[in-house]
């Protein structure tokens, strides 16, 4: 669970970093369990999830990667068991005010050497928007993140701005001039560390111009009492309790 001096942090700020939620041999282990899975991809895909807009205007950006896969619970079995982990739930459940925490989607993300690919300034609220807004996500590092690597970047207090319009280019990210990454906060962290944060707070990352990969898992979660306004950016796994109950779960056991 969260102290009350974080939670009381998150709620003005709409995010907070805890250190140290993993060991540093269990972030080994993740960070095994991510590079193995994305080469195994890379046979087969393409897996690089650059935004076009991240090319087109941000300095470093033209020939940068970044390997992602969605749902990696559906890949390796190892990342069941941390969805479901208390150290990721409780946190989880005290920053959405519900006993209840929902899975909507996981998303692992390793920005290459050198050539890490950015993601400029943004809300997650418009790939799938909420009417009470308690959707929230984690970031489990699994390197050292500092920022020369293209750590996470934030606006504190961002998240009580509500819903924000997008750039005008119909990218998902802000207009770069009001909202540039030079003006946010750095969020370095150790591996272990874990970023919780809004999906209403402005958030982006830079290039990793460094000589190693950063390396997270992104998990966004939600109460599940909590409506879709939209019903986009499905994914395979949504809908998994990972703390609780659903109360609004309708589904009549099967005979035997």
């Amino acid at each position: 669970m969260l102290t009350a001096e974080q939670l009381d942090f998150y709620r003005e700020n709409g995010y907070v970093l805890v250190a140290g939620l993993l060991t540093p041999d269990e972030a080994a282990f993740y960070r095994t369990e991510c590079h193995d899975l994305a080469e195994r991809l890379s046979k087969k895909h393409n897996i690089d999830a650059t935004w076009g807009s991240a090319r087109a205007a941000v300095k470093g950006a033209e020939q940068t990667v970044i390997q992602h896969c969605h749902d990696v619970q559906f890949q390796s079995a190892a990342f069941s068991k941390l969805l479901v982990d208390d150290r990721l739930t409780g946190p989880a459940s005290d920053v959405i005010g519900s006993p209840n925490v929902q899975l909507h989607h996981t998303k692992m993300f390793i920005k290459p050497p050198e050539k890490g690919s950015p993601f400029p300034m943004h809300q997650d609220h418009p790939y799938f928007p909420h009417e009470r807004h308690s959707m929230m996500a984690a970031i489990f590092h699994f390197d050292d993140a500092p920022l020369e690597r293209g750590c996470v970047c934030v606006v504190p207090g961002s998240h009580k701005l509500g819903p924000l319009e997008q750039s005008s280019d119909g990218g998902w990210h802000l207009p770069f001039d009001k909202y540039p990454l030079e003006a946010a906060v750095a969020c370095p962290a150790k591996a272990g560390d874990v970023l919780f944060f809004s999906y209403l707070t402005i958030h982006g990352s830079g290039v990793n111009v460094s000589d190693k990969p950063r390396t997270t898992l992104l998990v966004q979660m939600r109460d599940p009492t909590d409506p879709m306004t939209v019903k986009t950016h499905l994914s395979r796994g949504q809908g998994m309790m990972l703390r609780g109950i659903d109360p609004l779960a309708s589904t009549a056991p099967m005979g035997a």
